[in-house]
């Protein structure tokens, strides 16, 4: 199977805003797939912070709590059809 993306692990991404280690390991990961054109996701994004420092980054893409907490599909047809 052919790898278009790199996804990575919530818990480097929580700890981007606790400790530097986590940041480099975050910054080492989103150069490694540039480098390799491939695409990063994010996992478990929850702040601004988190946000920011990926967007900052150029991480492609993020998904998390930061967006919106688990619901019932009932929910997610009703925004999606709002949007």
């Amino acid at each position: 199977m052919p790898i278009d993306r790199i996804k990575m692990d919530m818990q480097f991404v929580h700890g981007i805003e606790r400790n530097e280690k986590d940041q480099a390991i975050a910054n080492i990961i989103i150069s490694l797939a540039k480098n390799m054109n491939l695409k990063v996701i994010a996992e478990g994004v929850e702040t601004g912070h988190q946000r920011d420092f990926l967007s900052e980054r150029r991480c492609d893409e993020i998904q998390g709590y930061y967006f919106y907490k688990l619901m019932p599909a009932e929910e997610i047809d009703k925004i999606l059809i709002n949007a």
